[in-house]
């Protein structure tokens, strides 16, 4: 094998309920709450509220130059005070989306700024070129001595592995809260200092990609808690992507697994059909 990994169909992963190493606060999903949800402080509800509207400004139900409904509608269709439904707008103002005015109402001045799509790979040479120019922010590295449950169930174990959580950023915008478990064997070839600057796929395509016998991935969607929220700058219960992938050698041991949570509104799966 010369050209990576070959896709054998098998599907070993499941990306659901992922917990996190000890020191960790998990990065899983969580299914949306509603509006009305009182376990949910206020300011989770007015910031879900402010994507909800800014969502409808960028589909145009509430077009560039429109009024939008006034405060006591709004309060009505979405089951919370009038404070909350201000507040909501409040935070769209402040982005210069909005514009109020004392007893004309409110009224859409422009679109968001369009962010720039993250083309989620589905094949491993796409993969290993798909970060090229993201900003990288380490939050953590330790040693590995055991592999967290999540990463079981599929490849012999190696002696020990190498654990890295990462921020990836682009125009200064994070896009991508990431972590990765590396045989330690393979992180110190990387070398280490590489994996604080650089995507990993590259690094371990450049190192052992001749020794991957196969690799796969799974996405499944969730919603952001309040660690991923504030990591990728989302309010609570925003939609996220959740993709776990790893790697087995040729000897059958697993070499690699990464688990990201990607921003919903900064990802883009295609796939061609014909």
């Amino acid at each position: 094998m010369t050209d990576g990994p070959q896709d054998n169909g098998r599907d070993g992963i499941i990306a659901v309920g992922l917990p996190a190493p000890t020191a960790v606060p998990e990065p899983g999903s969580r299914p949306m709450s509603s509006f009305t949800d009182t376990t949910l402080d206020r300011m989770a509800r007015y910031l879900q509220l402010a994507s909800l509207f800014r969502n409808k400004i960028i589909t145009g139900d509430w077009p560039v130059g429109g009024r939008i409904p006034n405060v006591a509608d709004l309060a009505v269709d979405f089951e919370v005070a009038r404070g909350t439904i201000r507040e909501a707008l409040g935070v769209l103002e402040d982005e210069g989306l909005i514009e109020r005015f004392r007893a004309k109402g409110s009224f859409v001045r422009r679109t968001p700024k369009e962010r720039s799509a993250h083309r989620l790979a589905i094949d491993w040479a796409s993969l290993i070129s798909a970060h090229e120019g993201a900003d990288i922010e380490v939050l953590e590295q330790r040693d590995l001595d055991e592999l967290p449950a999540f990463a079981t169930g599929e490849g012999e174990p190696a002696e020990h592995y190498t654990m890295m959580r990462r921020v990836h950023a682009r125009d200064g915008h994070p896009y991508l809260a990431a972590r990765f478990i590396l045989d330690s064997e393979l992180f110190r070839q990387g070398p280490p200092e590489r994996f604080r600057h650089e995507a990993t796929l590259p690094i371990l395509h450049e190192i052992a990609g001749k020794r991957i016998a196969r690799a796969n991935q799974i996405m499944t969607l969730g919603s952001a808690d309040r660690e991923m929220a504030a990591l990728l700058e989302l309010p609570l219960n925003a939609p996220v992507a959740h993709v776990v992938r790893r790697a087995i050698d040729t000897s059958g041991k697993l070499i690699y697994v990464g688990e990201g949570i990607y921003r919903g509104d900064a990802v883009r799966l295609e796939i061609a059909l014909i």
